[in-house]
């Protein structure tokens, strides 16, 4: 046996369906579409399409927006908060996690919201200059200290022009 002596077996292949070749045909005039209506007409509906019903493409929530993976989320601290600890007293990251005004390991921000009434010294991940005018106004001090993860110099004062020295020229 040759190749060019190959058949298909019996019954595999169909003739395709003739249609629109005259009403003697079977097939005829409305080609097996039936009268009128949607499913007669040539261009057929989209994909997708569901009878004039939402779509599940519409009907469905769409995805969320964007998300900026590189965002440096705060604990915020507000100023009343810290009335919480003593008058003169130097307050760190460390004990404010364990005052339960944050989450430990998540950097903190000191926020102007309230009324301090203490003289205090704080050490912090960022500040307001709500907050640092609040504490400064009290005789206090606040330090920013660099996140331990993340963006740098994250809620670092700028330098203004008159903090900046002058290189001395040789």
């Amino acid at each position: 046996m040759n190749l060019h002596e190959l058949r298909a077996p019996e019954g595999a292949r169909k003739e395709p369906r003739r249609v629109g070749r005259g009403t003697g045909s079977g097939r005829g005039k409305t080609s097996g579409r039936g009268q009128k209506g949607q499913r007669a007409r040539s261009q057929g509906f989209r994909l997708g399409f569901e009878g004039g019903q939402m779509p599940l493409a519409q009907r469905l929530p769409k995805l969320g927006g964007f998300k900026n993976r590189f965002k440096q989320v705060y604990a915020v601290v507000n100023l009343t908060k810290l009335n919480h600890f003593q008058d003169g007293a130097a307050v760190d990251p460390d004990q404010m996690y364990e005052a339960g005004l944050a989450r430990r390991g998540v950097p903190i921000k000191l926020l102007g919201t309230g009324k301090l009434r203490r003289k205090l010294t704080i050490t912090a991940h960022a500040a307001s200059e709500s907050a640092r005018t609040a504490v400064e106004a009290r005789g206090g001090t606040v330090t920013v200290i660099e996140a331990a993860e993340g963006g740098g110099d994250v809620g670092a004062r700028r330098a203004s022009p008159a903090d900046e020295e002058e290189p001395a020229e040789a």
